[in-house]
């Protein structure tokens, strides 16, 4: 009895000396410095998985950066974008940084940009009525501009261009291999676009976007390389400082907790990346410069700054035959797919649909597209494929006056036939369409269809009784009938630099 007493206490202590070996195994295994994950990584599971991770070398590198010298509020919670106050009519510096790393963009290397800087509206509701917003605005601002560059101070960039019917947008080229800063003046303040109700008004957000482009092969600054925006808003002059302090004053009211959900204030606003404005110049209209600036006529479909109608984001173009055939059809093979997105300002959702045909995209429904593209832009990509021709308000039937001698107007032989002559050339009648109802719709149109350079048109007048020549104003065209006919002919302008076109 006492020898198995024995052998059962040297069991036990056998097995309590093996245990403790193992534990101290365990314990020199997982000291620190001796265990490596290499081995485990090296698993087969765990390479499939990191060959699906994108590589550093893959991550989007924006070729320019741009920083405005304005100072954040600090008022703007963690996750939303960074809002900037500025004063009316104050310069500010943009820097235009070449952000490229080596062997970036190489074919710009040694060569200009081009840079369009525009002011727009931050709210979607405002940006689908900026056309009669900025009407308004130049209505009760006659002779001033929403945005302008300060030369004097701006260094590095040439040939600085503006379009008198489009106040809002100033562009430039410069080189990015030497430093450049465009100082920006905005003359518009934010509660001027606010509903007058009861005194006091929250002013509206806006945008100050910046889009770059390089040259085709053409030497015009057509092709896209980078845009980037942020959100402002402009204060009566030394509203914006006041704006800013007040803002700090009550972040230094808060608690520790709160303030942080609340981003702090930067000396500088960074631009951050976006989607190209809709507008894509198509020429910077001469690549030389030149001694006064000169813009295409604004008939063609693109131009280097749009004209005050194309501005509107949702803007289809100057006829409803335009509108309608700018459509997506379902016949249309990947590449038109991909240059519809484009156009239509989508150009965010190309690589998604990158192997749509043009029918399967139509064949998403408005909850397909919601859920794939989110609710703003999936409603609005879902509107733009099922978009109908919008009616204009008024429509001309007009007919270039042939030489011996206009028909007069009221005889249906005018737009059928050569009147007496059986053998003149019939008066073939085009019918143009008019939206904005204002006579600078009129001269555009008319040169659009004729073929008119529409810098050259000086006046249009309406032939009165008696024949005398009365100036067709906008109010003049507000009152003209639906579908009225006229018989139109062009004479030189007094110095010999252009036309006058008279309406019959």
């Amino acid at each position: 009895m006492a020898w198995v007493l024995k052998m059962d206490e040297v069991i036990e202590s056998g097995l309590v000396h093996d245990f403790d070996a193992s534990l101290s195994g365990i314990g020199q295994e997982l000291g620190a410095g001796a265990y490596s994950m290499s081995d485990v990584l090296a698993l087969p599971i765990f390479k499939q998985e990191d060959s699906s991770l994108p590589l550093d070398d893959e991550t989007k590198h924006p070729p320019f950066q741009y920083v405005m010298c304005a100072a954040t509020s600090p008022a703007v919670k963690l996750h939303d974008e960074t809002l900037t106050y500025l004063n009316q009519g104050q310069s500010y510096e943009i820097r235009m940084l070449d952000n490229r790393k080596m062997g970036d963009v190489p074919e710009i290397t040694g060569k200009l940009v081009k840079s369009i800087i525009r002011v727009v509206f931050h709210d979607r509701r405002l940006q689908y009525t900026e056309h009669q917003q900025l009407e308004g605005w130049k209505w009760n601002r006659p002779g001033d501009r929403l945005l302008d560059l300060d030369i004097p101070m701006s260094v590095g960039i040439i040939d600085t261009r503006t379009n008198p019917s489009q106040l809002n947008a100033v562009e430039f080229l410069w080189d990015p291999a030497k430093r450049t800063s465009a100082f920006i003046q905005v003359h518009c303040i934010s509660t001027e676009f606010t509903p007058r109700k009861h005194g006091g008004e929250k002013g509206v957000p806006f945008r100050i976007q910046v889009d770059t482009f390089k040259q085709n092969e053409n030497g015009e600054y057509t092709d896209h390389l980078h845009s980037a925006s942020c959100q402002i808003k402009v204060f009566k002059p030394k509203g914006a400082d006041r704006k800013q302090k007040t803002d700090r004053e009550k972040m230094e009211k808060r608690t520790a907790h709160e303030k942080e959900k609340y981003q702090p204030s930067y000396d500088t606003t960074i631009l951050t990346e976006c989607s190209p404005w809709p507008d894509t110049p198509t020429a910077y209209v001469n690549s030389s410069p030149s001694s006064a600036p000169t813009f295409p006529p604004p008939q063609q479909s693109t131009c280097s700054v749009p004209d005050s109608n194309s501005s509107s984001p949702n803007h289809q173009g100057d006829g409803v035959s335009q509108a309608s055939s700018e459509q997506l059809q379902p016949s249309a093979t990947i590449q038109e797919t991909q240059q519809w997105l484009l156009k239509n300002r989508f150009s965010s959702y190309t690589r998604l649909f990158s192997n749509f045909l043009g029918a399967d995209l139509l064949k998403l429904t408005k909850e397909d597209l919601v859920q794939i593209c989110g609710a703003a832009d999936g409603i609005r990509l879902y509107n733009s494929l099922k978009s109908r021709s919008v009616r204009p308000r008024l429509t001309l039937y007009v007919c270039r006056e042939q030489p011996g001698g206009a028909v007069p107007q009221g005889q249906p032989q005018a737009a059928g036939s050569g009147g007496d002559s059986g053998g003149a050339t019939p008066y073939v009648y085009h019918a143009i369409y008019l939206e904005e109802m204002v006579a600078s719709e009129v001269a555009r149109k008319l040169a659009l269809v004729f073929n008119i350079p529409f810098h050259q048109i000086h006046q249009v007048y309406r032939q009165g009784p008696t024949g005398i020549h009365i100036l067709v104003s906008d109010q003049m065209v507000q009152n003209f009938q639906d579908e009225s006919c006229f018989l139109f002919s062009t004479v030189k302008a007094e110095n010999g630099g252009g036309v006058h076109i008279i309406l019959k």
